[in-house]
């Protein structure tokens, strides 16, 4: 009997390796503020977590009842880039957790290429997963259409049934699911019961809880893809 080939844990970027959430909360509620629609966080959280910045764009607009001024997406990103040049860390727990892992990883984000990138620079991570970066402008839809991990299973030759997929947004874990991956829920910052809600296999609130999870699944799919 062959051995069966090795799985792969892809990991979303904001949230769940990046601290990301509060940041980018913060920039797009003092911006809606702007624009006569107060947000608190879980509402911003409700609505926009885990979604692509165009379909967060497309929603504002509609519950505006109107087009946003020219010029607001490039002053976004420019108040964001710059909040988290001066204040993004990484999750923690996150660096000791790819040091222990054995098991192929990427990266698989909503997010753009070059936020996703800067991110991921500017807490170090970028190296350790140079060439394994995929970003939602890579596929026709974003999360929750399983497009994108689809996508990054298919370019590290891995089938989906054998991916473990770590989440923080309840779209995230709806992708892994559609994509019949595996989906490790992680509420750090989420509510548990919305990613229970949305179906996670496991939920899990501290990163050094992760290489035992993902240790578990792993196991479970190499025994199945050992079965006769």
């Amino acid at each position: 009997m062959s051995s069966a080939p090795p799985g792969l844990v892809i990991f979303d970027c904001d949230g769940v390796l990046v601290d990301s959430e509060p940041i980018a909360n913060r920039v797009l509620g003092r911006m809606l503020a702007e624009q006569g629609w107060a947000l608190d966080e879980a509402q911003l959280d409700e609505l926009f977590l885990g979604r692509t910045m165009a379909h967060c764009l497309a929603l504002v607009a509609e519950r505006l009842g109107r087009p946003l001024p020219a010029g607001f997406r490039a002053e976004h990103d420019r108040r964001l880039f710059d909040a988290l040049a001066a204040e993004l860390v990484p999750v923690p727990g996150v660096e000791q957790v790819l040091d222990g892992l054995a098991t192929p990883s990427c990266v698989a984000s909503n997010g753009g290429p070059d936020k996703l990138r800067f991110s991921l620079a500017q807490v170090g991570l970028l190296p350790r997963f140079e060439g394994r970066v995929f970003s939602a402008a890579e596929v026709a839809c974003g999360k929750p259409a399983p497009d994108l991990f689809l996508h990054a299973a298919r370019c590290m030759g891995v089938a989906p049934a054998a991916c473990v997929v770590v989440e923080d947004s309840p779209a995230g874990v709806l992708a892994g699911l559609a994509a019949g991956m595996t989906v490790l829920g992680f509420a750090a910052r989420t509510p548990p019961a919305r990613l229970h809600e949305a179906g996670a296999h496991q939920v899990f609130s501290a990163m050094s809880r992760f290489p035992h999870l993902a240790g578990m699944q792993m196991r479970a799919w190499a025994g199945r893809a050992g079965s006769p």
